[in-house]
């Protein structure tokens, strides 16, 4: 279309069949963004067909007022609306209605109040925003639009410009906001899927319908580092004792009904809850493990229509089977025994494909190394145990799978860093082994937790929760403090030899008392390279590494 200042009803709709058409040719690559470890729907997808029930809607509207148009749209993207994404996106259309009720046209202005009133509409959809996802894409692209309408522009490209560059660096955003995001090395897929609506949009405004045929929508990518894609073996109870149940969808018709009600009702009955709509229809989205309870309640209060029932315990395992078809071969895959939060992202970091929760008090078991194993996307396997009791139950792995498996017997945390270190991505598997073992010899370890007993063991008397100190494995050294056993330790090993030294802090440590810790080292062997690093390791006050 011709650029104009005023946009039509009839302009709206064909704005936003373009960009659905436009979504549609990146719907797949949206829906591969999904990477969670229960994929609710395909996101791409369930967009896409939100889209297109908007549109259709739209197109039995003869009316060519903006705010006809505008709630036909919000009304067909809520009788639509598929998934979590799919509802966010009814609420966007909803809100944009209400900002453009009764209005034959628009400008630039009108747009952005629109575009602010969508961002809060889509936010009251929901008992507990997230913020790393479309709802703060949606916030971002309104907050630029209204920036851009209080400038003195009028123009609605200027202002739907302003929008799309404000929701591009948004979602390449997303992962900086929501962790599960880095850890998966993915942008937010709902939040690529309002950006690629809005460009398409931005396209057509721009007189650019003919070339949108023979392009393909841009896929956005983070605008920080992301670690590598890994495959993190579950708890075991997790697994075991916690089914995700049910994805359940439905559309809810009646009198006089009651959201807030409906909303409080429902949020005893499972999580994941979204209801939206007005007083004569709702639309629900929920994960529970009594669908049939839930749609009992619904239906003491209206009628139901499109119900969708989905077994996510089904979909969990249809998951991890294409994970593994998508994850990036690698020559070696390596999987490490870790347990804290901290520890986790530096093994991740270093390039481990799996990590298996496990550690002191919680080994895990042949079957959890097991499953790792096949998980990972190589035929070739190195595990490091990182714990003595540990070692032998990964010896017996071999034996079990086709795979080829080799065990470095890690028997500690900075053994296991080591070792990734000395990890050479050009050499074949039985060099690698070679120069893991070899490295992780070379690094002293020191722990520090508390005494569970008294007892009296390598001459030393020791008391119930006292503090005590192993190096490489032996009990050497026991206090009241961890600092007063960390000092007498420092003070045997010759420091003047070490070159680096990492703090990993754990347990009920505070920072400070760490940083401490690394003040009094540097202050007595300046030359030596200090880092502290929050490891989240649970027992253990300190794990460090001494190279």
């Amino acid at each position: 279309m011709e650029q104009a200042n005023t946009i039509s009803g009839q302009d709206l709709r064909e704005m936003f069949a373009a960009a659905t058409n436009w979504l549609e040719k990146s719907a797949s690559d949206i829906d591969a963004l999904n990477v969670f470890p229960v994929p609710d729907g395909d996101c791409g997808t369930n967009m896409l067909l939100t889209m297109r029930s908007t549109i259709e809607e739209a197109d039995r509207v003869h009316d060519r007022d903006v705010s006809a148009v505008a709630q036909a749209m919000a009304s067909g993207a809520l009788m639509g609306a598929r998934g979590n994404s799919g509802v966010i996106l009814s609420q966007f259309w909803r809100g944009l209605s209400q900002g453009l009720a009764e209005k034959e046209t628009f400008n630039g202005s009108d747009l952005a109040n629109a575009l602010l009133q969508a961002s809060t509409m889509a936010y009251k959809g929901l008992s507990n925003p997230v913020e790393g996802t479309i709802l703060t894409v949606i916030k971002d692209a309104a907050a630029a639009a209204q920036a851009q309408a209080a400038s003195g522009s009028d123009d609605p490209v200027s202002v739907m410009e302003a929008a799309v560059d404000a929701a591009s660096e948004s979602v390449a955003n997303t992962p900086s906001l929501l962790a599960v995001l880095k850890e998966a090395g993915v942008v937010d897929a709902g939040g690529q899927g309002l950006y690629t609506i809005l460009e398409g949009a931005l396209r057509y405004l721009r007189g650019e319908a003919e070339q949108m045929q023979f392009r393909k929508p841009q896929m956005i990518v983070s605008n920080i580092p992301l670690t590598p894609l890994a495959i993190t073996a579950p708890e075991r109870l997790a697994v075991d004792e916690i089914p995700f149940g049910y994805c359940t969808e439905f559309m809810l018709k009646g009198k006089d009904l009651e959201l807030d009600q409906l909303r409080k009702k429902l949020a005893k009955k499972g999580e994941s809850l979204i209801v939206v709509g007005d007083d004569a229809m709702i639309r629900v989205h929920i994960h529970t493990l009594d669908p049939g309870n839930v749609i009992h309640y619904a239906t003491s209060l209206g009628t139901t229509h499109n119900v969708s029932i989905r077994n996510m315990d089904e979909q969990r395992l249809e998951f991890l089977e294409m994970q593994r078809g998508r994850a990036p071969a690698v020559d070696t895959a390596i999987i490490a025994i870790v347990a804290g939060a901290g520890l986790t992202e530096v093994f991740k970091s270093l390039g481990v494909a799996a990590i298996v929760p496990g550690g002191q008090t919680m080994n895990p078991s042949t079957k959890d190394l097991l499953q790792a194993v096949e998980a990972v996307a190589s035929d070739k396997v190195i595990i490091l145990p990182n714990n003595k009791n540990i070692v032998l139950t990964a010896n017996q792995i071999q034996s079990l799978t086709a795979k080829t498996v080799k065990v470095v017997p890690t028997e500690t945390i900075p053994q296991g860093v080591a070792a990734l270190l000395a990890f050479d991505y050009e050499a074949e598997m039985e060099r690698n082994t070679q120069l893991m073992e070899k490295a992780k010899s070379a690094v002293r370890s020191i722990e520090v937790t508390r005494a569970v007993r008294s007892t009296q063991l390598n001459g030393l008397k020791i008391k119930k929760k006292q503090a005590i100190g192993l190096l490489d494995g032996k009990l050497v050294m026991a206090a009241n403090k961890n600092t007063s056993v960390l000092n007498e330790m420092f003070a045997v090993l010759n420091l003047d030899q070490a070159e680096v030294i990492t703090i990993y802090y754990g347990a009920d440590t505070e920072e400070a008392e760490a940083q401490q810790v690394n003040a009094n080292i540097s202050e007595k062997h300046p030359n030596l390279q200090v880092e502290v690093v929050k490891g989240g390791q649970p027992h253990y006050n300190y794990i460090i590494s001494i190279e």
